[in-house]
């Protein structure tokens, strides 16, 4: 972890296995937890940031892409140890979803976490866009 007052704090995280890493700036310490089916069961801790406040690392070549419903968002996972540690969201869908529980270090009570109603998607959705 790097931290700048005027280009915010820079994280490094990745999957289970290592295969997958990625380097995210974050500008305001924010999550969401959605309770909606595919969140509940990855225990996802939602950090969306602009694409040019995120670096792929390695690990393009083990991501697997899951798509569901809609098909708009693209859930990434490393196809070796299954961990879910970004996505591209329905929400943002130009954006990195970062999962906060992947990025290294125990740093997840830096983040104010909001709950967001996603079993109710359609209504809910303009409280996080």
């Amino acid at each position: 972890m790097t931290e700048n007052p005027e280009s915010g704090t820079i994280y490094e995280g990745g999957c289970h296995c290592g295969a997958v890493r990625f380097r995210v700036t974050v500008d305001r310490h924010e999550a969401i937890d959605c309770n909606c089916s595919i969140c509940q069961k990855k225990g996802f801790l939602h950090l969306i940031v602009p694409p040019d406040r995120f670096t792929l690392l390695q690990g393009e070549e083990m991501l697997q892409t899951y798509t569901f419903n809609t098909g708009a968002a693209k859930h990434l996972f490393c196809k070796q140890c299954g961990i879910h540690s970004f996505y591209r969201p329905r929400s943002h869908p130009d954006s990195f979803d970062v999962n906060v529980r992947c990025l290294d270090g125990d740093i997840t009570a830096k983040f104010a976490v909001t709950p967001f109603d996603g079993q109710n998607w359609e209504d809910n959705i303009q409280t996080i866009q």
